[in-house]
């Protein structure tokens, strides 16, 4: 009966608009150029703390802080994603002790220090070793997303992203909101990396997982990943982790080696491009030169596919959601067209923070699955986060 309800709530909340996402108002009729950039410092809704990583601590001692302020949060988001694979099973006692009894040992197979930090982050936060392991699995097979790289006249490159999670996984239907997605928005952090006291990276995470999706490598490089749907994609490769085939690496435990250890563009996007990684995805990069900036296309079979900025021939922005650069997007999943369109219309003259923040804050590019807009400056250092929420009329994703 409950997967019959589910079934149900999925059907009239995704076929229905899905067959209007050009439609107002589940979509803006025009690009937004009236969204205020920064947000209001006083809106404590969307401000996101920054929490100092040091890394001259042991592995199991970094992450004990945040742990401190951040359990409750991440055991409510946890005990969601349990509930909802629940609705599988008959006995959820059952299925929690399978994923105790699998995803646990399965930590002991990862790389140092990701293995370290994992236990350190069980034992902090009281929470079983196979629920921060799958916690931090899922963050490989379901991250939908917007990245935009830009150069302004002057060469000044902008990075920005949308991150969106939670596509399927779990909808209120009282709220009209995504569940998973509600619970990850208080776990959004700010992370500084520190080496004897100074910075080598900043990263996004949300706490709890150690890996990373959006970060910079102040006046070296700056980083984002999307998902990229594929047959052959991040299920396949986390199976075969399971079953002793090994050669391949993680996505999040790789984008954050090649981040801290960035020295230029040019070697990390030949790093990028010839990486053997459990899952297919879509890399972006920027580095503090101009044209520096690049979609890697990862396949876990075929050869990396990479489309570049190219601004001497008017190719001053790049879009990359979560089909290929070359692909046309499926009518029910376009974010790209009107991303694309409102960078047009905004002019590599005009490009700040400001009309990159507005761009990203246009329906359906912002949409119910939107947890933040990350806001980026290489030469500068500069990283904000800012915790979104797309009010009713809104698409799901």
């Amino acid at each position: 009966m409950r997967l019959l309800l589910l079934l149900a709530a999925l059907l009239t909340i995704f076929v229905v608009p899905g067959l209007c996402q050009d439609a107002y108002p589940f979509t803006d009729k025009a690009c937004r150029t009236d969204v205020k950039y920064p947000p209001p410092s006083t809106d404590s809704e969307t401000t996101v703390p920054t929490f100092v990583l040091n890394l001259d601590l042991d592995p199991e001692e970094r992450w004990k802080p945040l742990m401190k302020n951040k359990s409750a949060e991440l055991k409510a988001m946890i005990t969601d994603v349990l509930d909802l694979i629940g609705y599988f099973f008959k006995n959820d006692t059952k299925l929690i002790g399978i994923v105790d009894d699998i995803l646990g040992p399965l930590v002991f197979t990862f790389p140092q220090p990701y293995q370290g930090e994992l236990v350190g982050i069980a034992v902090s936060s009281g929470l079983p070793l196979g629920h921060i392991v799958l916690y931090n699995i899922f963050y490989e097979v379901f991250t939908v997303c917007t990245s935009i790289v830009a150069e302004s006249p002057n060469g000044t490159l902008f990075h920005s992203r949308n991150l969106d999670f939670g596509l399927f996984l779990g909808w209120d239907i009282k709220t009209e909101k995504w569940a998973l997605t509600e619970k990850l928005r208080p776990l959004i952090v700010n992370v500084d990396y520190q080496r004897k006291g100074k910075t080598v990276a900043k990263a996004v995470h949300f706490a709890g997982y150690i890996g990373v999706l959006t970060g910079i490598k102040p006046g070296i490089l700056t980083l984002t990943m999307n998902e990229r749907f594929n047959i052959d994609g991040g299920f396949l490769g986390v199976l075969e982790w399971f079953l002793g085939q090994r050669s391949e690496q993680w996505m999040g435990f790789f984008l954050r080696d090649t981040l801290v250890g960035a020295i230029d563009y040019n070697s990390t996007k030949n790093r990028v491009v010839n990486a053997k990684l459990l899952s297919p995805g879509y890399v972006i990069i920027g580095g503090n030169k101009t044209g520096e900036g690049a979609i890697i296309v990862l396949d876990r079979k075929k050869k990396a596919y990479v489309e570049e900025l190219d601004p001497k021939n008017g190719k001053w922005f790049l879009v990359q959601t979560n089909y290929d650069p070359i692909e046309k997007p499926p009518f029910f999943d376009d974010r790209r067209t009107p991303a694309t369109k409102c960078m047009t219309n905004t002019t590599q003259k005009a490009l700040d923070y400001s009309s990159v923040y507005n761009v990203l804050s246009t329906k359906p590019v912002l949409n119910l699955l939107t947890t933040y807009t990350a806001m980026m400056q290489v030469n500068t250092g500069y990283m904000e986060t800012y915790i979104r929420d797309c009010p009713q009329p809104c698409f799901p994703w």
